[in-house]
């Protein structure tokens, strides 16, 4: 059946407007996302130890070079390579054949020295009444006291000699001159030693404590002591400054020492200063020469901020973190990083008291993003 004009025209508005009325019910755009969970982090300024970090080398607190005051023979070695020695032990023996016969020669001379002193005495004795008496001229008389005299002096004289070859008799027993680790020998059986050259034996080096040598540029001293100064750092005594190691597979070694050593000239060829710190080394884990990285308090700065490691952004722009402001929308703050201390960052600008700053949730969340933030443990 065909429609009239004015029918068709009513049937295409009634659709027209029911179209129009199913449009007006549907959705008007995409449905809101709810917040995302995250934990944030409330920053807290406060005291923040000044941690500077340098690479440093290891150094035997006394090193002492045995070396041969007697020429002779060496006979034997009485220590064992690389074993701990006491002061006193015996290292090596000299034959000492020929300064037992100097000895020997050295002590006849002194009894006959010692002898002819004697019958200087005896003689200047009997004369002394007898210059009284004119019996003797006063011209013998001196004589016989300048003898006297000339005796004695000779007697002295071949007591040192004695004296000097007891002591070499003695150095053909070679000992440690300190306590510490005997390193390995330098002279075997056989081995011709001589005093005038003085012919390394072996090395002992003490261990324990043992010292960490390692500098810092003249600049950066320059700029702590003027933080000192303006009051922003405040000063550790160099005796209570801790130092503790990092070994160089990475991991941190035990005992801590303190800083016992800071030079007062400035190396001309690198620009630094020469610093030293004493640690104990029980176990003699570090070796002279040994490579580490030293760890300083320098200070304490009033005021400072630290932040969890997670809660950083790095990308090639810079490192920055993510907070939640006014009605819990984030948005990236920039931030200057310091030192990092136990999984924490030092925060040096971009940051104040209050910021709270996203720690966990990171992936979820950008700029602009609205957050249902909860409170972090410390």
């Amino acid at each position: 059946m065909t429609l009239r004009m004015p029918a068709r025209i009513a049937f295409m508005a009634l659709g027209l407007y029911v179209a129009i009325g199913l449009s007006g019910c549907g959705p008007s755009g995409p449905p809101e996302m709810p917040p995302v969970d995250v934990t944030v982090f409330t920053v807290k300024p406060g005291d923040v130890p000044l941690v500077i970090e340098l690479p440093a080398r290891v150094q035997a607190r006394r090193t002492s070079e045995v070396r041969a005051r007697v020429d002779g023979v060496v006979q034997g070695r009485l220590y064992e390579e690389g074993s701990d020695v006491r002061a006193g032990s015996p290292l090596f023996r000299i034959d000492p054949a020929q300064n037992r016969t100097a000895y020997a020669s050295a002590l006849a001379q002194l009894r006959r020295a010692q002898a002819a002193a004697t019958n200087a005495q005896q003689i200047s004795q009997r004369y002394k009444p007898l210059v009284r008496e004119q019996a003797i001229s006063g011209q013998e008389y001196d004589a016989a006291v300048a003898q006297l005299r000339q005796s004695e002096a000779d007697v002295a004289s071949a007591r040192a000699a004695v004296d000097k070859a007891r002591l070499d008799l003695n150095y053909t027993m070679v000992t440690a001159p300190i306590s510490g680790r005997a390193g390995r020998a330098q002279v075997t059986e056989g081995a011709l030693v001589s005093a005038s050259s003085a012919t390394l034996m072996t090395t002992i080096e003490q261990l324990d404590p043992i010292y960490i040598n390692f500098s810092q540029s003249s600049s950066e001293l320059l700029r702590l002591r003027r933080e000192m100064a303006e009051g922003k750092l405040r000063r550790i005594a160099l005796n209570r400054m801790h130092v503790a190691l990092t070994l160089e597979d990475g991991t941190p070694y035990g005992p801590q020492g303190t800083l016992d050593f800071l030079d007062l000239a400035v190396d001309e060829s690198t620009g630094t200063v020469s610093l030293r710190a004493e640690i104990p080394n029980p176990q003699h884990l570090l070796l002279p020469g040994q490579f580490v990285r030293a760890r300083i308090v320098g200070g304490i700065r009033a005021g400072g901020i630290l932040i969890p490691q997670r809660a950083v952004l790095i990308s090639p722009d810079g490192a920055s973190v993510m907070t939640v402001g006014a009605k819990n929308v984030i948005f990236a703050k920039p931030v200057k990083l310091g030192a990092m201390q136990n999984g924490y960052w030092v925060i040096e600008s971009g940051l104040q008291a209050g910021d709270r700053v996203v720690v966990d949730g990171l992936q979820k969340i950008g700029p602009g993003s609205t957050v249902n933030p909860t409170l972090a443990r410390r």
